[in-house]
C-alpha cells in the first residue's frame, strides 16, 4: 500500500544573529544553513495495517506524512502510495487518501459541519446515494447527530474533531494519515476518537498511519511502529518487541487495605518506583515477578495487585537515550 526507498527532505534555511546590525549585514551577505528534515527513509507498510509513526518534536514525522500525502516534494529519494507518486498530488491518488491533522481544521467557522460535508462531496464528486449513505454511517459511528447543524464556533474541541474525521472520510478513502488526532481533547474524547479509528480501519480495510504524542493512542491501535528521529529510521517493528528490547522490566502495582511504614517496605529490599500511603509500584525482572509477589503479599496488606509493562513514555525515552541507529 505504501513504499518509501531512501527518501528524503532537506531545507535552505537562512541564518540570522540578534540585533539592527547583523540585521543590516543579512541584506547583502545572508548566509544560509541545510537543515535536513528526513533523511534516508526506508519503509513499506501492508493494505489495512494501522501503524504508529512515532518520534520527539521534530523528528519529521509531519513532514514525511506531508510528503506521502504530496504536500511537500522530496528532495531525494522516492515514495508510492497507492502505486501512485504523490508528488504533482495525481488526482487518482486524491481521492484514495485522507490527511487529518489535529492542529488545523477544514471546518468552515461560522458555518455548520454540514455545510463542510457538502462542500466535500461536491470536490469529491461523491454521488448522493453514496453520499447519504456514508454520512449516515459516520453519524452513527461518531454520535453526530446533535451537532452537524450547530455554528462549528459553538462545538466543542471533541465534537470539533469527531466533526473533521467524518468530513475527511466523507470519500472512503484507503489510505488515512493522522497526526495528532487526539491532541488536546480530554481522556474520555481520546478514547471514544481511538475506539472509532480501530472501527473504521476493522469494517474498511483502510490502511491507518497514527502519529501521536499520546502513547495511549499508539498503544491502543499500532501492533507496529516506526520510529524516526533526526529524520532517520530507528526502530520498525513490533510494539511489543520495541518494549520487550528497551525496557523488558515488570511493574507490580498494589493497593494497600491500609498504611504500611516505610521501614517495612524498605526492609524488602525491592526496587520501590512509586510510594505513598494507599499504593507502591514495584519493577522487577520478568523471571523475579512470582518471587517479588510472594515477597509483597506475605510482609503487606494487599487489597489488589495488577502486573504490567512500564508506559510506554520510558520505553520511548530508552530510546532516543541510546545514541546508535539501531
Amino acid at each position: 500500500m505504501i513504499e518509501v526507498r531512501a527518501l528524503s527532505k532537506s531545507y535552505r534555511v537562512a541564518k540570522k544573529a540578534a540585533g539592527l546590525g547583523a540585521s543590516l549585514r543579512g541584506l547583502f551577505a545572508r548566509e544560509y544553513q541545510t537543515v535536513e528534515a528526513v533523511r534516508e527513509l526506508s519503509f513499506e507498510i501492508a493494505p489495512g495495517a494501522r501503524v504508529g509513526f512515532l518520534g520527539p518534536n521534530g523528528a519529521g514525522k509531519t513532514t514525511t506524512l506531508k510528503m506521502l500525502s504530496g504536500l511537500l516534494t522530496p528532495t531525494s529519494g522516492e515514495a508510492r502510495v497507492l502505486g501512485l507518486d504523490p508528488v504533482g498530488r495525481p488526482r487518482e491518488l486524491l481521492r484514495q487518501i485522507t490527511l487529518v491533522m489535529g492542529q488545523k481544521q477544514q471546518l468552515l467557522w461560522d458555518l455548520p459541519p454540514i455545510e463542510t460535508m457538502e462542500l466535500n462531496r461536491a470536490v469529491y464528486e461523491i454521488d448522493r446515494a453514496d453520499y447519504a449513505r456514508q454520512l449516515g454511517e459516520l453519524t452513527e459511528m461518531l454520535e453526530l447527530s446533535a451537532v452537524l447543524e450547530k455554528p462549528t464556533r459553538q462545538l466543542s474541541l471533541g465534537e470539533r474533531m469527531k466533526c473533521e474525521l467524518a468530513a475527511a472520510l466523507l470519500h472512503r478513502p484507503k489510505v488515512l494519515f493522522l497526526d495528532e488526532p487526539t491532541i488536546g481533547l480530554d481522556v474520555e474524547m481520546q478514547a471514544t476518537v481511538r475506539q472509532f479509528i480501530r472501527r473504521y480501519n476493522e469494517s474498511t480495510g483502510a490502511t491507518v498511519i497514527l502519529t501521536s504524542h499520546y502513547m495511549q493512542d499508539v498503544d491502543a491501535l499500532c501492533p507496529r511502529v516506526i520510529v524516526i528521529d533526526r529524520g532517520r529510521l530507528r526502530y520498525d517493528g513490533s510494539l511489543e518487541a520495541l518494549v520487550a528490547r528497551e525496557d523488558p522490566d515488570k511493574l507490580i502495582g498494589l493497593r494497600l487495605a491500609r498504611p504500611v511504614e516505610d521501614a517495612v517496605i524498605d526492609a524488602l529490599g525491592l526496587d520501590v518506583v512509586e510510594r505513598s500511603p494507599a499504593r507502591i509500584s514495584v519493577r522487577c525482572k520478568p523471571a523475579q515477578v512470582t518471587q517479588t509477589l510472594g515477597a509483597l503479599l506475605a510482609a503487606l496488606p494487599v487489597a489488589d495487585l495488577e502486573v504490567e509493562d512500564p508506559p510506554l513514555e520510558t520505553t520511548m525515552a530508552a530510546l532516543f537515550r541510546r545514541g546508535d541507529d539501531g
